[in-house]
């Protein structure tokens, strides 16, 4: 199992904070899941069909969302962060 964490506007779209999934296959990449999530359609679709507008955090590091998951236990998606 993969967890999958939403924070700020996403985790409002889809509706939770986080979830349990089935890991993806060998060799896939956080576009690759998000390409799986957004196939769920609703807030899934709305929050993610535009990923240049996310980034991720495989196990609590920042990555490109072209990145491979690998054997990572946690996958985080949210808004670029601005600072103010």
């Amino acid at each position: 199992m993969l967890k999958i964490v939403y924070f700020a506007w996403v985790r409002e779209a889809i509706g939770r904070d986080e979830e349990q999934i089935e890991r993806p296959g060998p060799g896939s990449t956080v576009a690759d899941l998000i390409a799986l999530l957004v196939a769920r359609g609703g807030g899934y679709a709305e929050a993610l069909a535009d990923s240049s507008r996310l980034r991720a955090a495989v196990d609590q590091r920042f990555v490109p969302i072209d990145s491979p998951i690998g054997d990572a236990r946690e996958i985080a998606l949210f808004p670029p962060v601005t600072g103010g």
